[in-house]
This record gives C-alpha cells, structure tokens and sequence, in this order.
C-alpha cells in the first residue's frame, strides 16, 4: 500500500495554509501565557485530562473532539465550568490542528489512533500530550519518536508516575547499591475483567461518525458489545493497557534499561473464552542479559486489587501480596515492593527485616506541570515519547511471541525486528487504512 506523504495527510483538512505555516514555527512562551490545547478523544481519561488542564490558570481548552458526539456534554460542561469558557466542539481532529493559536493536543483516544494522531500534530507543529499505551505496533512507535524529533516537538506520554518523588526516591535507593546487583524484576498486572456478549452489528448511532473513529484501523461491522480494547484491530490488549505502567516503572527503576535481548510468551486465553483473541493470561520472560524481568498477568483474578485511592493519597502502603499492580525488584542484598499510582515502597532486607520505605501519592499534576515546563524550555519530558517507545515495546513483544505460538523470539535493537522468525516480524507493522496511513518518512 502506498503510504501519504505530508502533503497529503493534510489535503482534507480545514485551512492548509494555517497548518503549513505552523509547521516552521516555534512559540515563545512567557511566563503568564495560556498554553492553548485541543483534546481529542473524550472517554474517561481524555475527559479527566480535559478537566484537569482546563483547571489550570496556565492553560486553557479551545477545542474538544470525538468522532462521537454523544461524548460532548460531559467534557464540555466540565470544562465550561472550571474555565469560565465555552470550548469548540468538532468532530474532525483536523480542526483543531488547522488553528494556529492552538499549542497542543492531547490524544486520549483508543489505541489505534495513538500513532497517527500523533505524528499528525508533530507535523502540524503542535506539542502533544499522548496517553498510554504510546502505540499501537512498534514500527509505528518508532515513527512517533522520529515526528517528535523531526519537528523539534514535546511529546509526553501520560505515564504519570514517572514524574512522582516517590518514584525518583527509589530509583536513587536502587542507584545507591543497597539492594546489592539486581538480577530479577517482577511486573504484576492481576484484574478481573467480565465477559463480552457475542452479538450481531448493529447501525451505526446518529452522531457517531465511525469511519472517523476507525482511521487506521479496518472498519469492522459496529457493534458496541465487542470491546474495542479486546481487538488487535484496535488495541494492544487490555493487560497492555494496563500494564505498561508498571513495565515502564521497572525500566525505569533499573536506569531506563533500552531493550531485551529476546523474549518469551506463555498463556493465552484460558478463562474468559468469549471469542476473544486477545490473552486473557499472560505470562512473559524478557532477558537482558544477566538481568531478567518477568511479567505476570491476567483477567480473572478477583483477589487481586488495585491500590485503592483513599490508601495512595495518604501514609498508608498497600496489602503487598494481593496488591495487583506492583512491582519487585530482587537484589543480591536486599527487595524491593513498589506500587504505582501513589503506593509508596518498601524495602527488606537480607535478613527479612524492613529496612526502609516511603510513602507515595499520585502525580498526575507533577506530570502536567513537568510538560507545561517542557513546553516552554523545549526540554525532554519526564515520559519523553522514547521512553513510551521503549515501554510500551515489551507489550508488543510480549503480543508477538503469543500470536506465533509463544516461541522464543530474539531482538535486534538497531532494526527493532526478529532475527530468528520471520513470522513474528510480520506484527512489528499493521496495514492502513487509506487515506489513514503513517508513511515511511514522516
């Protein structure tokens, strides 16, 4: 398939010339300058971030998108109120990245427009606050990190725990060698998801304008009752999704480790057999050499919780052996249990005594403040769009090794592909829907 080039990408949209003339252009931010922003996606989380940076004294949200407009009562009527301004409402993200008084998007939508959403507003010559998971395959990851640089952009990934003090404690902690040499890390990530009803499409709902919300992705017959997050089509998989923050809290933890040298899958779907293709149990070796980290997870286990919010916003640790979200760090002299999202940490030592800990709180304002900084230093973020890159990279690989059988897959950093199965190689990329293709040269 032929990809678009820039040019192209840009044909449909509103106002051309605006969005070529932003491409060449940089802001100067003063101090008491709004940073103005565009919010595309307004699920749960985009609505959140909607809210949140509307809230802010430095900011203000000029532009709420979602293919859906049934989602735009909520999101508006949050933001009108903490703003004291009424936002525009659109269907076509191109709106918002054709105004050139608009200075960022924020991309909270499913999976699959991650990526093109993404480089789009690179391109455009907008900063971009990008929710997890960053990609939805690694080749298109990749793209995301060469718009970003390309275009001298700001992308931050909305894995908020990297900007938490609690977070850089441990690391100096591990850093200062009181754990001795790490050689295991274990990545938890235990939920309990329902089944999803198997039924017939149904017409598309007045309002929903679901060629838009397919972009890249084929567009499969509607129906609401298959979960997007359960597709491949459109989602690197519930426990990705989730996930991807303790794994990039590991790497993070462990000096930012860049990338494994092979991996291994096991699990598959064994409990929720709803025909569903995505695992429902995963459990996957990544081998850095003499270091490994594992990750163990899955969709039904009802003991296993979530840190609860009332325990990570005060001095409280969670209940660490059905805590479903942590992460261990095994070293020659001491272990580490570490929560995310505000869960604090623990250390024991060789002797099984506690040796030291910390209480956590969450850092969703750290994390915008630190992008808000960014934008006007031009400064790397706390979750740079490497970093995501890199994250989010595990769950692929993760993902790949299942769908060719769970075999044992070796890892070339320098062409980020397989040496040792072709097969797998053909997962690194998806096929695009036109006129919604990421090229080759962003």
């Amino acid at each position: 398939m032929k990809s678009l080039n820039r040019r192209e990408f840009m044909k449909g949209s509103i106002g051309t010339a605006a969005t070529f003339a932003a491409l060449s252009q940089g802001k100067a931010y003063a101090a008491n300058n709004k940073v103005v922003m565009g919010v595309m996606g307004l699920g749960g989380r985009g609505t959140f971030l909607a809210e949140k940076f509307a809230q802010r004294p430095d900011t203000e949200i000029a532009y709420l998108c979602d293919a859906n407009t049934r989602r735009f009562a909520r999101a508006r009527e949050a933001v009108e109120e903490a703003q004291n301004r009424k936002p525009k409402l659109v269907q076509d993200f191109r709106r918002i990245l054709d105004d050139r008084n608009v200075d960022v998007l924020i991309n909270a939508t499913p999976d699959h427009w991650h990526g093109l959403g993404t480089i789009m507003a690179c391109q455009a010559g907008k900063d971009v606050f990008v929710e997890k998971p960053l990609a939805h395959n690694i080749w298109e990851g990749r793209k995301m990190v060469e718009a970003a640089r390309k275009y001298k952009r700001v992308v931050q990934v909305g894995m908020q725990s990297r900007s938490a003090p609690y977070v850089h404690k441990a690391r100096q902690y591990i850093q200062s060698g009181k754990l001795g040499d790490v050689y295991l890390v274990r990545v938890f990530n235990m939920m309990q998801h329902r089944m999803q009803k198997d039924s017939p499409g149904q017409p598309v709902p007045e309002g929903f304008d679901y060629d838009m919300w397919c972009g890249p992705a084929p567009k499969r017959p509607y129906n609401p009752s298959r979960r997007w997050i359960n597709q491949w089509e459109y989602s690197c998989g519930p426990i990705a999704g989730d996930a991807v923050h303790q794994l990039d809290l590991a790497r993070y933890l462990i000096n930012d480790i860049p990338y494994p040298k092979t991996v291994s899958h096991a699990g598959g779907v064994n409990s929720l057999r709803d025909g569903r293709e995505i695992p429902d149990t995963q459990l996957a070796t990544f081998e850095y050499g003499r270091l490994t980290l594992l990750m163990e997870a899955a969709l039904w286990t009802p003991y296993m919780k979530k840190t609860p919010s009332g325990i990570r916003e005060s001095d409280q640790f969670p209940n660490w052996p059905f805590s479903s979200t942590k992460v261990e760090i095994l070293g020659t002299e001491g272990f580490m249990y570490f929560g995310r999202h505000g869960g604090g940490w623990e250390v024991y030592n060789a002797q099984g005594e506690l040796a030291h800990s910390e209480y956590g709180r969450q850092a969703d304002k750290e994390h915008q403040d630190n992008f808000l900084d960014c934008i006007r230093t031009r400064r790397r973020p706390n979750a740079d769009v490497e970093m995501g890159h890199l994250s989010v990279l595990l769950c692929h690989l993760a993902n790949i090794s299942y769908r060719v059988g769970n075999q044992r897959l070796v890892f070339d950093p320098q062409t980020e592909s397989f040496t040792n199965c072709d097969q797998a190689n053909k997962y690194l990329k998806r096929k695009y829907r036109r006129p919604w293709v990421v090229p080759d040269k962003v």
